[in-house]
This record gives C-alpha cells, structure tokens and sequence, in this order.
C-alpha cells in the first residue's frame, strides 16, 4: 500500500524537484457528478487542498438534470479558479455524466468523486497522488456516520453500516475489482476513455460493478487505500427502495454482461432446485408485511434481502 504523504512533505517535495514532468505527470482533474445537491462545501475543500499542493489541477461539476433552484445554489462554484460547471438540462444518468466530464477534462489522472460526499482528511489530494505513482487505478472508499440524524433513512443507514465493516482497505485490496467503487476513485485518463461507464445504463445501479468487471478483464493495476469520504446523502426508505427497483431493473437488464452476483448465484440456485415459483409466490403473498417494515423505523436486513430477491424475479418474468 502506498504510504501516506503530508501536504508539507508535498510542498517540500516540489521545491527540491526542478522537473516538470513530475508535476505534469501528476496534473489532476477532479470530477463531481450532481443532481439536485449543494455541492458548495465539497468544492471549496477541494480547491483549497489543491492550492495548498501547488499542484496543476481543475474541478469540474456536471450538473445531470439538476433543478433551477440549486443550479442558482452551485453558481458560485463558477466564482473559484480552474472550476466550471458542466450543465445538462435533461437527466442523462450518472453513468453518461461521467462518461462526459471524462472526455472534458484535460489533465492526465481523473478524481472521481460524488456530490454527497464529505472531506475530513486534510491530506486527502496528497494521499491519492502518492498512490497514483505505481497504479493505474486507485480506490479511497467511503464511511458513514456513527449516529443516523435523519430517523426517515434507516434502511440505507443500516444498509452502509453494515457494509462499513467491510470496507477498510485491507479487505478492499482481497478482491480490489469487486470492491471498486465510483463515489471515490483515481483513474489515469487514458485508461478510462479506453473503457467508460456503460451508456445504456441511465438508471440507478452497477455501472461500477461492470466497470471493475472490465478493469480486471485488462489487468489493469488497482489499489485500495484509506482514503475513505463520508456518505452524507442518505435517502429516506422510500426513495432508497424506488432506487432499488432501479437497480434491479438495471441488473436484468445487463445480466449477461455482468455475470454472478451474490444475488444472481442465489436466483440460478433455486431455479436449479425449481423453488423460483414457490419463492416468488411467498414473495408476493406477504410483500405489503415486507414493504410495510422496510418503510418502518426498524428494517430488518434480511428483508431487505428477501425483497431484491422478489423484485429480481418478478422483473425479470416482465422483462
């Protein structure tokens, strides 16, 4: 794992190198994907930690679809030096709005990250330019809270702690293509407008997922590192669970492209043993007791489990 870099050892770091290769190598653009959020405060730490590096860098936030109100809201973004603002009034998908920042940006390694995300770290531009020297691509990951604010958003809380336990980067770095995720990557340019997010996928849901699919197909070099961001855009249950039917949805429909998920092996593993019909008929006789306690203030995980499940095979009959 690359070692950690301070932003002072940085800056001495650039004033005994007289080259400028090893600050062009290093140029970096920083993507943020939005729709309908207040990106304010991410942009501002972000530009502050590249100036303090003294490093060639731009930020660039793509507005998918976003609503006058917070278009007028993310204006000033405009008013910081090397940021823009990349606006599409129709929702394209934040697939395809990656796809486009990756082909507006100019610099040589490309930060993704995403518009709900906080910065807590005041070395984090420094620890992912340390790591980028020896991987094409580099995973900083991501964390939530330790106490839920909103009572309305238990179910994707209790979801992403769980998953929390998970996501240090040692247990990334096991399977480090599985594990890939967009809220919070580097990426050299070339290699990313070599491959994009898939464009089909215009709804919730494993763009990710194949995009890791690819970048093992190349061997291309991965690492994950602890550079993790907090998730502060929790939905309530309700949006969480339509953005679930999304992604299911979008599952069906690239499940060839995908291959086994732990919920695709779970579906072949009852139609082998000729339970989907039983499954899906229990499914649906007590979904409104399911729906009803995954709404609620206390969802159970294995439900929530129970639900996808459903959904998948339901969809997929449809389909």
């Amino acid at each position: 794992m690359a070692n950690k870099t301070s932003l002072s050892e940085y800056l001495a770091i650039f004033a005994d190198r007289d080259s400028r290769v090893f600050l062009q190598e290093r140029m970096l653009s920083i993507l943020i994907t939005t729709k309908d959020y207040d990106c304010r405060q991410l942009v501002h730490e972000l530009h502050r930690q590249g100036e303090a590096l003294a490093l060639p860098f731009e930020i660039l936030v793509g507005e998918d679809g976003t609503s006058a109100a917070n278009l007028q809201k993310n204006i000033t973004i405009e008013e910081l030096q090397f940021c823009r603002r990349i606006i599409r009034e129709k929702n394209v998908g934040r697939a395809n709005m990656r796809n486009i920042l990756g082909i507006e940006a100019k610099y040589p390694y490309l930060l993704f990250i995403d518009s709900d995300a906080v910065i807590e770290k005041p070395d984090f531009l420094a620890c992912y330019i340390d790591a980028a020297r020896d991987y094409e691509v580099v995973c900083g990951g991501l964390y939530h809270a330790d106490t839920l604010k909103d009572k309305e958003c238990t179910l994707r809380y209790k979801y992403e702690k769980r998953a929390d336990k998970r996501r240090d980067a040692a247990t990334r770095n096991q399977k480090p293509y599985d594990c890939f995720s967009t809220f919070n990557f580097l990426i050299r340019r070339e290699l990313f407008l070599s491959i994009f997010f898939n464009s089909n996928i215009t709804k919730y849901g494993y763009e990710d997922t194949l995009f890791g699919k690819e970048l093992e197909r190349r061997g291309s070099t991965i690492i994950h590192i602890e550079n993790r961001l907090l998730h502060n855009g929790l939905e309530s249950n309700e949006v969480y669970m339509h953005k679930i039917e999304q992604s299911i949805s979008t599952l069906v429909s690239i499940e060839k492209e995908l291959g086994p998920t732990p919920l695709l092996r779970t579906a072949h593993r009852l139609r082998r043993w000729h339970m989907a019909w039983f499954f899906t008929a229990a499914w649906k006789a007590c979904n409104r007791l399911i729906t009803k306690n995954l709404y609620g203030k206390h969802p159970s995980l294995t439900l929530f489990n129970i639900h996808k499940l459903g959904l998948y095979f339901s969809i997929k009959r449809r389909a």
